[in-house]
């Protein structure tokens, strides 16, 4: 059977991933928390074999998460299992570390089968993507913006678009301010912008 810790700071999505599983036979739900944070808090007390996360979690998002799970517990897989566009999300998160990608969209079913993929050692992305980064790499050119950007790109510009100041996308990430403005330069450059508020514009297009 599947232990899964279930991350998600609206009560709605883990009562009903409660619900969707209470009378499993190859999942079981071992805790659900609200923040990043609280992950931690129950890994330490508890055995489990697949996080499913959100990326918007308080305290610690969840690209945080994964790699600090790399280093404290990196027999735990994860699944990202979030409403942002998949396209964006999922191959920075499968690089920084997560198992598996899937969407708030897809049915139960699916759900399932991505958990039992990934506790079976696989990876899981939607078919849609995967048929698409298949055709990106046979291909010599390609603009989507999964290739466009880094994972801590997407990190930081997710953040800004949230209204977060450099100061404190520095304290959340653990860089110094200086860098924040590298990256910011860096998305400026990549998503072909010149401001601030075009940026935000630019994702909040990409749904981030």
């Amino acid at each position: 059977m599947v232990k899964l810790l279930v991350a998600d700071q609206y009560p709605i999505i883990t009562k009903g991933i409660e619900l969707v599983f209470s009378d499993s036979r190859d999942v079981k739900i071992v805790a659900t928390v609200a923040d990043g944070e609280a992950i931690f808090d129950v890994l330490n007390e508890y055995y489990v074999d697949i996080i499913m996360c959100d990326i918007d979690l308080p305290k610690l998002n969840g690209i945080s998460v994964l790699r600090r799970l790399k280093k404290e517990h990196p027999n735990v897989k994860t699944i990202i299992f979030s409403g942002q566009q998949e396209d964006v999300y999922a191959i920075s998160t499968i690089k920084a570390g997560a198992d598996g990608f899937i969407s708030k969209t897809e049915d139960l079913l699916t759900l399932k089968d991505a958990i039992m993929k990934v506790h079976l050692g696989g990876v899981y992305l939607s078919p849609a993507l995967s048929k698409k980064i298949a055709s990106n790499k046979s291909k010599s050119r390609g603009g989507s913006y999964f290739k466009k950007l880094s994972t801590r790109e997407v990190e930081v510009l997710k953040l800004l678009s949230n209204g977060r100041r450099n100061k404190e996308v520095a304290e959340e990430l653990n860089i110094n301010e200086k860098t924040v403005s590298t990256y910011k330069a860096r998305l400026m450059k990549k998503l072909n912008v010149s401001n601030l508020i075009d940026l935000v514009n630019q994702a909040n297009n990409l749904n981030l």
